[in-house]
């Protein structure tokens, strides 16, 4: 038999179950539907089951996308848990102005994604931008080099620009390194996965699709060639991955808890 304030309880947390029912598991829910149908833009969704995902699995340009996004995440990721690290060990033992470096080196992390993007991007550039006159002065290389018109060097950019504008994220001196690095990496991956602003606005996801990752390619298959149910299974495609991580690691924090 339930105690008799169990009424109490209960209204109280209805209006929060309620708020979860609408901001999370309905949105969830429709995305998931219409993942599984065929919607184009000014037409009814007809419901086609995984066709949508069993067509992914076997499109190479799709594999690819998958392909760009992991190498992305992980060498993003990777490099941003070293340096942020490294920056937060050297502002713990820093004794002058720590206050002021810290506010510097935040700063990658408070500027607009979009203007980021452009900096970098003009930074980039194959004829005027900073890195290329710089390199040309010091004669280090004799050409410009087109930094975002080569598949290898296009990623190589992307990354770099993502890990300029990620690193502070990492900068944490707490107790107990190893849970808050965890979690910190966790939610830098989940970022980074879905980082739109960064790729799109520098690369577009070229040069040809060398540098789209499942954000942009979300974004050219739904709002481009208007398939708005391929669109969402894109985007839906590795949810059970980023759900295996998230499960994986609360488990592992409430142990050590």
């Amino acid at each position: 038999m339930l105690p008799p304030d169990a009424g109490i309880g209960y209204l109280f947390v209805l209006p929060l179950v309620v708020l979860v029912l609408l901001l999370i598991a309905y949105p969830l829910g429709s995305a998931v539907y219409l993942s599984l149908t065929e919607k184009y833009v000014g037409y009814p969704p007809r419901f086609v089951g995984l066709k949508n995902y069993v067509e992914l699995t076997g499109d190479p340009v799709f594999r690819k996308v998958v392909w760009n996004s992991a190498v992305f995440t992980v060498a993003s990721v990777t490099v941003k848990l070293v340096i942020g690290l490294l920056m937060a060990l050297s502002l713990h033992k820093a004794l002058f102005a720590r206050r002021l470096v810290r506010g510097i080196l935040l700063l990658p992390w408070v500027v607009p994604t979009v203007i980021t993007a452009l900096a970098w991007h003009w930074m980039f550039d194959a004829l005027r931008g900073f890195i290329n006159v710089s390199l040309e002065t010091l004669g280090l290389i004799s050409e410009p080099i087109a930094w975002l018109g080569q598949p290898a060097t296009a990623m190589m950019a992307v990354v770099v620009v993502n890990i300029w504008r990620g690193f502070p994220f990492f900068g944490v001196t707490l107790p107990g390194l190893r849970p808050v690095i965890l979690v910190t990496a966790l939610i830098s991956t989940i970022f980074t996965l879905n980082d739109f602003n960064i790729v799109y606005v520098m690369t577009r996801g070229g040069p040809g699709i060398a540098t789209h990752i499942l954000a942009t390619y979300t974004y050219e298959v739904g709002f481009q060639a208007l398939r708005w149910g391929r669109a969402v299974a894109v985007s839906m495609y590795l949810m059970p991955l980023v759900v295996v991580m998230i499960v994986v690691l609360a488990r592992r924090l409430t142990r050590e808890d």
